[in-house]
């Protein structure tokens, strides 16, 4: 948890300087009597990092007035567990016939997240003719699907007595729970394709506020930074690991890329 916070903040200030360059540029309410063209929809993808996953999304916007919008959003991305982290023992087995795969003690199932909902934005001024920045903020709110798929291991078995002469791709259950957390049997992480037929559906809740710094000298494109915290909050535990607490809620700080345009 504390190296994704920590990856999330360097990114954050690393933006946020790159931003302050155009600070030489005062920010400026649209000067009055300049023509300008109104747009009434803008469309926006976005990529976000948080401190537990990355997610991808869309929005749609109608912009009410030249500060406000009010938009309607879609988003997919992964969550998980503070706790996790990957290791590989880095052995080949010649009677196994196969290199070890990088795997996460103790986990059981990944989560997805789909999240959909609607979203106010409003900025605090203009920009000017002149490069410039917009400060704003936002927040949004709305569903989240989790979508629960088993986590599977390269478990190493033995037959007719022999030791350990094959491998099995198992996920978590009462009758392997004894090698499951045995490191001494793993062989690693199983291909991603396994468990895809299995997976389990968690509704939830989303929310997030954040805010959002646009710049450019095209009021028409949409180029934008936002940071914030957001969380999304199932009903019920979200079994994820076995050597970690599971929780029903997930709060993020997130740093999100966005690029648009109006119409």
């Amino acid at each position: 948890m504390q190296q994704n916070l920590k990856t999330v903040f360097i990114l954050s200030l690393f933006c946020l300087s790159t931003i302050a360059s155009y600070g030489q540029y005062t920010i400026l309410p649209k000067p009055i009597g300049e023509e300008s063209l109104v747009y009434e929809t803008e469309r926006i993808f976005h990529l976000r990092a948080h401190s537990n996953g990355l997610s991808l999304g869309y929005s749609v916007g109608d912009i009410e007035t030249y500060y406000k919008t009010r938009y309607y959003f879609f988003d997919i991305g992964s969550l998980k567990n503070s706790k996790e982290y990957s290791q590989n023992f880095r052995f080949f087995t010649s009677n196994l016939g196969e290199a070890s795969r990088s795997f996460i003690y103790g986990k059981i199932n990944r989560l997805y997240a789909l999240r959909a909902g609607v979203g106010h934005k409003k900025y605090f001024s203009e920009r000017a003719r002149r490069k410039s920045v917009i400060v704003g903020i936002n927040y949004e709110y709305g569903f989240t699907i989790g979508v629960l798929k088993p986590y599977y291991l390269k478990l190493k078995r033995s037959t007719d007595g022999n030791l350990y002469d094959d491998i099995t791709e198992e996920k978590y259950s009462e009758g392997n729970a004894d090698i499951f957390l045995d490191e001494t049997a793993i062989h690693g992480g199983a291909e991603f394709r396994y468990g895809w037929d299995e997976i389990k559906l968690k509704p939830g809740f989303h929310a997030q506020f954040g805010t959002n710094f646009t710049w450019g000298n095209q009021d028409n494109l949409i180029k934008a930074l936002e940071v914030g915290l957001m969380a999304d909050v199932f009903l019920s535990k979200v079994p994820l690991m076995l050597t970690a607490q599971n929780k029903p809620y997930f709060i993020n700080v997130y740093l999100t890329l966005q690029f648009g345009k109006r119409s």
